[in-house]
């Protein structure tokens, strides 16, 4: 777990919907996806002080437009919703642009994949992912959609 390992010495905040319905997916991989967010945020908090939040919910009736649905009208349902915060000091705004494509970092050493698999793995699951950043904190948000509004999957893709 995060809070035992790479965020050992923040506060992890979090706020579960417990009635959540299910997604289809790829389990390790939408694992890899949050994990990624998480430890993304413990970087980027302070070293005192540093929270994250994570928190989980279902946006009945949320239409979002996504590309390449066109034959959907551009609109998909995709209620549910995972958000990842910190408080540290945001995205500066030349990199805001370019943050999910490959080799854009902020980080000494970092290759700049991470955010980009993310919103690969989040795209290649009919979801989206957004995020608002500011000089007192990112937050990321990922939406997906529920079993019942994803034709023509597995029922061993379903987590």
């Amino acid at each position: 777990s995060a809070a035992a390992g790479f965020a050992a010495k923040h506060v992890i905040g979090t706020t579960y919907d417990p009635s959540l319905p299910a997604v289809f997916g790829n389990f390790d991989q939408l694992i890899q996806v949050f994990l990624n967010l998480v430890k993304n945020a413990s970087e980027a908090v302070p070293e005192e002080g540093g929270e994250i939040r994570i928190s989980t919910g279902f946006r009945r009736g949320l239409r979002l437009t996504v590309p390449g649905n066109a034959g959907q009208g551009g609109h998909v349902h995709l209620p549910l919703m995972v958000v990842i915060a910190d408080n540290g000091s945001g995205i500066p705004d030349d990199i805001a642009r370019h943050l999910f494509d490959p080799f854009v970092t902020t980080k000494s050493g970092g290759s700049g994949l991470g955010l980009a698999l993310v919103a690969k793995v989040i795209n290649d699951h009919g979801g989206l992912v957004e995020f608002d950043s500011n000089e007192t904190g990112t937050e990321f948000r990922v939406f997906l959609p529920v079993v019942d509004d994803v034709p023509n999957r597995n029922e061993g893709d379903r987590v």
